[in-house]
């Protein structure tokens, strides 16, 4: 008998951890690079029509106080992959230059110790899935470090195909650099085709593979390039563009990325539906900060590069079928690094001692049905001499700007003034309300110090 209730135990101890693996939901996370907060028809875009995209928040939530933690690629990549502030890694409050070129005095002391990028060490969230029996894969845009050292694969994932760099020609693969920048795990490739379509081909592929193993749970981050310049669409011109021609496009173009990344993200959903994957996964779509030029930011200030609204105010949504109620709009502040935080929870990992997420769970406020709460958040972009601070607190925001030994500082009241354009501090109720944002702000750079 004792034999008996052993093998009882046993059964029922793997019994219970193969019905834990399946209870584990799925989670895949669609990053669109330098879309603008009006870029989506369900944002208000007049002229782009993206309803796969859209279907999302219809099926979910959609988010309209929703943060990215830097106004450049990098910064806001590092905040959603630590789940915590940007400037605790070090050289990376501004996107990493074409090349691996440090753009600050930080990141360029760095960039000369072949150190710039985001430390295996430092890595949070893919590490922590992986830890609870997810399996990680990103396929797209990396954009945190050229060295072999900051590879996905050393960072948590189990599968990358992907570009190093800020920016690629979407038919040749190739910046303006001679570094090599496409790549398949450890080794440069070469592809034919257009890189919106590649990125999507390869996350389909691993939805299929996933598909022959139910009880293993899986992260699929999806960062795409689109609708990030060089400004080509899939039925354009396919010639590489020169030096001058890399940054110049159309709102007509622009329109046309767009579209063709909803059709793309229209796939993989639709993949997942075949798949019987979909009432088990969480798919959330964000951008990584604000769009410049030809891309709208509307009804914000601004664009790319700046901590106005415009540059870090972002679309997001999310579906999670029984968990998420349909068609809800959620005004509660959230950032990319909280998003962090609702990934780990959700797949009930814990991130290691000290490296805490600086973010809040937006995902199970929402599900919970919480009441919106104020929150305070902050912001450092530095590029060269220029230094951009923000903080926003309740519906109070500081702004300050430095640049070739002039300094520049605004107060919004959010709440009245969205698009920012009433500067308060000219009046004495503004200065001494900005004074305690300032010094809140004086803490908050004492406590993320950087490690490196």
């Amino acid at each position: 008998m004792n034999i008996l209730k052993k093998v009882a135990l046993i059964l029922t101890g793997l019994c219970m951890t193969h019905l834990s693996a399946q209870s584990k939901p799925n989670i895949v996370f669609i990053l669109a690079d330098d879309m603008g907060y009006a870029d989506l028809s369900s944002y208000g875009a007049p002229d782009a029509k993206t309803p796969n995209i859209d279907k999302l928040a219809a099926e979910g939530v959609k988010f309209t106080n929703f943060y990215a933690n830097g106004p450049e690629c990098s910064p806001s990549r590092t905040a959603f992959l630590t789940g915590r502030y940007p400037q605790r890694v070090g050289g990376l409050e501004c996107a990493i230059g074409t090349g691996n070129v440090g753009r600050y005095d930080d990141a360029i002391r760095l960039a000369d110790k072949h150190d710039l990028g985001l430390p295996k060490d430092l890595a949070v969230l893919a590490p922590t899935l992986k830890k609870a029996g997810y399996r990680n894969a990103v396929f797209g845009k990396w954009h945190m470090g050229y060295e072999a050292k900051f590879n996905p694969l050393d960072q948590g994932f189990d599968e990358f195909v992907g570009f190093l760099g800020g920016n690629v020609d979407y038919f040749h693969h190739v910046e303006l650099s001679d570094l090599p920048v496409y790549y398949s795990g450890r080794k440069p490739i070469k592809r034919e085709g257009f890189t919106t379509h590649l990125i999507t081909d390869d996350a389909i592929d691993f939805l299929n593979r996933q598909k022959a193993k139910p009880d293993e749970p899986f992260f699929l981050y999806v960062p795409h390039a689109a609708p990030h310049f060089p400004w080509q669409s899939p039925d354009g011109p396919t010639k590489l563009p020169s030096k001058e021609e890399w940054v110049q496009g159309s709102r007509a173009t622009y329109v046309q990325m767009l579209e063709d990344l909803d059709e793309q993200v229209g796939r993989l959903l639709k993949t997942l539906d075949e798949n019987q994957q979909a009432a088990n996964t969480l798919v959330v779509f964000a951008s990584d900060h604000g769009a410049m030029k030809p891309g709208l930011n509307t009804p914000w200030r601004d664009f790319k590069g700046t901590l106005f609204e415009g540059g870090i105010r972002v679309p997001c949504m999310a579906r999670w079928p029984g968990k998420i109620k349909p068609g809800l709009v959620s005004k509660q502040i959230g950032t990319l690094m909280g998003l962090t935080r609702s990934f780990m929870t959700i797949a009930g990992g814990t991130p290691p001692e000290g490296m805490e997420s600086d973010g809040v769970d937006i995902i199970n406020h929402v599900i919970q049905g919480k009441d919106d709460d104020l929150r305070t958040l902050f912001w450092r972009a530095r590029r060269g001499d220029r230094t951009w601070w923000a903080v926003r607190s309740c519906d109070l925001k500081y702004v300050k700007k430095t640049e070739d030994g002039k300094t520049q500082e605004w107060l919004f009241d959010l709440a009245e003034d969205p698009e920012e354009k009433d500067n308060r501090l000219n009046s004495a109720a503004g200065k001494a309300a900005a004074a305690v944002l300032i010094k809140k702000l004086i803490q908050w750079e004492s406590e993320v110090k950087p490690i490196r």
